[in-house]
């Protein structure tokens, strides 16, 4: 009979204890540690050149003033073309130096990256699109609607012409649903006026811009021009032909009485909603999040002097009735081929608002 020595097997008995309970303690300590580490960057990838005003300065400016906030790293990746490849890239890029959580902050990015954003299901994701889903992703969108409904109550009232001009980047969810709510608001204030439509096929192109918003002035007569564009270049054209034009997303630096308003958001208000979600662990606790008016998340900017003060009562009548919880699309609504999107006494759905907007409402043309 063999008989195991005392002091062998104090040293697998140690050994033993090691691997199952030390080891594993261990791991678990540097997973926590890298875990913490990761939570404290937030990654950042948008098309444009963040320096430049319009969407992509204002977004930026929101995001870096809520990492601030909450004290935590803002990882950057500008001028991130879409449809390219390098949204992927960046995406990699930012996963290896530590961020936790990740904004995509184009419209086509989520699309494009789409299988790579499943291989890290401990990163969240945050996408200002809602045409793909991920249990790690969120789509997010400040309610840029409600502000466009009143801008356009306020196209409605300034317009002589009874034409109002729309220089719009793409026929998506994104920009239908601002078209959309914008002619709703033109209809409330002016029920004889239209919007004319001229598509650009790209966030950012200068010159077609340009070229659009001269085209619906001299052809189309608009006297009144607004876009859905990341820079202002419609609203340089509108002021060298003396139209009044709203701009988006950026507090445009003229003293011009044809400078009506800018549609804008605060964006820092609603990153600081977003990161502070992310923080706490329910960033991806829903598939859509949204942020609004009634809590200042949107807005118009200061007015021109060529605002009278008539107007600026109307326009703080209907938001109020925003704030108040009216809806944009509710009643009877329907589209310009004459099909009702919205029957009496329904709503459109958040859901549908941000994923299935594929028509423009009645009152809306498109110059080819």
């Amino acid at each position: 009979m063999k008989f195991v020595n005392i002091k062998n097997f104090n040293l697998l008995v140690a050994i033993a204890a090691f691997l199952i309970i030390v080891l594993p303690a261990m791991m678990f300590l540097n997973f926590n540690e890298e875990f913490a580490e990761r939570k404290e960057k937030i990654g950042f990838i948008i098309l444009g050149d963040i320096t430049i005003p319009g969407w992509n300065e204002s977004q930026y400016k929101g995001i870096k003033a809520a990492c601030e906030e909450f004290g935590v790293e803002l990882l950057v990746r500008d001028k991130v073309k879409e449809n390219s490849g390098q949204c992927t890239e960046a995406i990699k890029n930012l996963v290896n130096n530590g961020a936790g959580m990740i904004f995509l902050a184009s419209y086509s990015y989520s699309i494009e990256a789409q299988n790579i954003i499943g291989e890290y299901p401990h990163v969240a994701f945050a996408t200002n699109s809602a045409e793909v889903h991920a249990k790690n992703m969120t789509a997010y969108f400040a309610r840029m609607y409600q502000a466009r409904y009143l801008s356009g109550a306020l196209a409605g009232m300034r317009t002589k012409s009874n034409v109002i001009g729309y220089v719009a980047a793409m026929s998506n969810t994104e920009v239908n649903r601002g078209i959309n709510a914008f002619t709703l608001g033109v209809q409330r204030t002016n029920p004889q006026a239209k919007v004319v439509v001229m598509w650009t096929g790209a966030w950012q192109d200068e010159k077609i811009e340009a070229q659009h918003a001269e085209r619906l002035i001299k052809e189309a007569g608009a006297d009144v021009l607004t876009y859905h564009q990341d820079e202002d270049a419609t609203a340089q054209v509108a002021e060298k032909f003396g139209a009044d034009f709203i701009a988006y997303n950026a507090i445009l630096d003229t003293k011009s009485e044809h400078y009506l308003t800018s549609v804008i958001c605060r964006w820092n208000l609603y990153y600081s909603d977003m990161i502070q979600r992310y923080l706490k662990g329910e960033i991806n606790s829903v598939k859509n999040h949204w942020l609004g008016i009634e809590r200042g998340a949107v807005m118009l900017s200061e007015f021109s002097p060529a605002v009278t003060e008539k107007m600026i009562t109307r326009l703080e009548s209907l938001k109020q009735e925003l704030v108040n919880g009216n809806l944009i699309f509710a009643g009877e609504i329907y589209d310009n081929t004459g099909k009702i999107r919205c029957a009496a006494g329904e709503a459109i759905s958040d859901d549908t608002l941000l994923e299935d907007i594929n028509w423009l409402v009645k009152g809306v043309e498109v110059l080819e």
